[in-house]
């Protein structure tokens, strides 16, 4: 789904689940190459050029999460959370953690041992980042979410300085594991573990045009 389209969908679903006309909502889904730049990102760390922007069909978005510059594209499980944190915990730091633990889990059923680092969110193997997490709330209902490389292109990572932490480098699933991942996989363990933590015990899938048609569900 290009970015643009999910950012417009993500206010659209916010502003039902402030009225109230939805429950909780998780989007999963993939976009075309994109750097995203959130509120406090330096525009240098930006190192593209025009002509590599170009070239590689990168588009490029200042947007309203928190956090510095990071990467979208093909291979990698976006999730856009937008719950209602005071129907949970109304507690920011604890949401981070949460996201964070949730692919934690993820990883150590591949037999591969995750965890944080103490100056930075995300979710990290070693000095390589396999999970980046901006996120917006407002009124206590979450926005934007976590960028989970699976089958990622990491090459695209070399226009940007990711999350503008110099002396780290970024890695996948299907790097550390030498196949390529079902992406269908990680979605029901992503899906099934984010009901788990939040404490939802039913999930309802639906289609793209069931959401933007919500009046029908």
């Amino acid at each position: 789904m290009p970015y643009k389209e999910a950012w417009d969908l993500q206010y659209y679903l916010h502003s039902l689940r402030h009225e109230g006309k939805i429950e909780d909502t998780l989007l999963l889904l993939e976009h075309p190459h994109t750097y995203t730049l959130g509120k406090t990102a330096d525009r240098a760390n930006l190192v593209g050029s025009e002509d590599y922007l170009k070239e590689k069909g990168i588009e490029v978005f200042d947007i309203d999460r928190g956090g510095d510059i990071t990467y979208h594209g093909p291979g990698q499980l976006v999730g856009y959370p937008i719950i209602d944190l005071q129907k949970w915990k109304p507690d920011t730091h604890l949401y981070l953690r949460t996201l964070e633990e949730m692919m934690i889990e993820l990883l150590a059923g591949y037999g591969i041992e995750a965890g944080r680092k103490e100056a930075y969110t995300g979710v990290w193997i070693g000095e390589g980042k396999i999970a980046a997490i901006g996120i917006k709330i407002s009124r206590w209902i979450t926005m934007h979410g976590f960028a989970f490389n699976i089958n990622t292109d990491l090459n695209l990572f070399n226009g940007i300085i990711p999350c503008g932490i110099k002396d780290k480098s970024v890695t996948s699933l299907a790097e550390l594991l030498s196949r390529k991942i079902e992406m269908n996989d990680i979605k029901d363990k992503i899906r099934s573990g984010f009901a788990r933590h939040f404490g939802h015990d039913q999930i309802r899938e639906v289609t793209l045009q069931q959401l933007r048609n919500l009046e029908t569900l």
